[in-house]
């Protein structure tokens, strides 16, 4: 029997590619975004399109959405926002803002719908980062966001002692937030995009569906942490 899966920012990327391979392997999958992926919708995705920056209406939209169902295997709380690559004395603090609106607090009160209305969330796995630990120079909201997320995480497992939690940073992934990273210009105070540039297009950056298909193998794999720890797939 197919597990039931919800992954938010399924349009693109990795959320794309993770939506793909469950349908692909007969699971239910139920995913939102703020665009349509028409081609996963004829294969069978349960779709929301929303705006996970827009609290105000999006709480409302994904509680009238949630359909009547017992149990959530997986969720993935997937969808995220970069910000531009700058140092922090030059970012807005509105553009921070934004970021954490989606980074962060987008998954705080999806996490409360789906804790309240779903009889049981076996596990949530929050796609994290390795910029929620190194700290570069220029990854400043997007580093500070996942930062947070890592903790809010990690606060939720001492809450609801019956779903295992983990954040994950899974490593390179090709996707648009790279497409817009390696085609910045050099620049000396930023080294991570050296580093990036050359990873592109190499099997150390796969893309979406690749990543996808070795994650899935690894999801298990957390269950055998203790709930609320961060995780980074290179390391396991």
């Amino acid at each position: 029997m197919g597990k039931y899966v919800f992954i938010t920012g399924v349009s693109s990327g990795l959320g794309y590619g993770l939506a793909k391979r469950y349908l692909e392997r007969g699971d239910c999958v139920y995913g939102c975004s703020r665009r349509a992926p028409k081609d996963l919708i004829g294969k069978g995705l349960q779709h929301l399109q929303i705006d996970l920056s827009d609290a105000a209406k999006g709480e409302g939209l994904l509680g009238d959405w949630m359909p009547a169902m017992r149990v959530l295997d997986l969720v993935i709380l997937n969808a995220g926002k970069l910000g531009q690559i700058r140092d922090m004395a030059e970012t807005p603090l509105e553009d921070l803002r934004e970021t954490m609106e989606v980074n962060v607090w987008s998954n705080k009160w999806i996490l409360d719908v789906l804790l309240r209305d779903v009889e049981v969330v076996r596990q949530v796995v929050a796609i994290s980062s390795g910029a929620s630990q190194s700290g570069s120079r220029g990854w400043n909201g997007y580093s500070v966001s996942k930062a947070a997320l890592n903790m809010l995480v990690k606060l939720y497992a001492g809450e609801a002692l019956n779903t295992h939690f983990t954040s994950l940073a899974p490593g390179l992934v090709d996707t648009a937030m790279q497409d817009y990273l390696t085609n910045l210009p050099a620049d000396d105070r930023y080294a991570p995009l050296e580093i990036l540039k050359a990873a592109k297009g190499t099997e150390v950056m796969p893309d979406g569906e690749t990543c996808a298909t070795k994650l899935m193998e690894v999801f298990p794999q957390l269950l055998e942490l203790e709930s609320g720890s961060y995780a980074d797939i290179r390391k396991l």
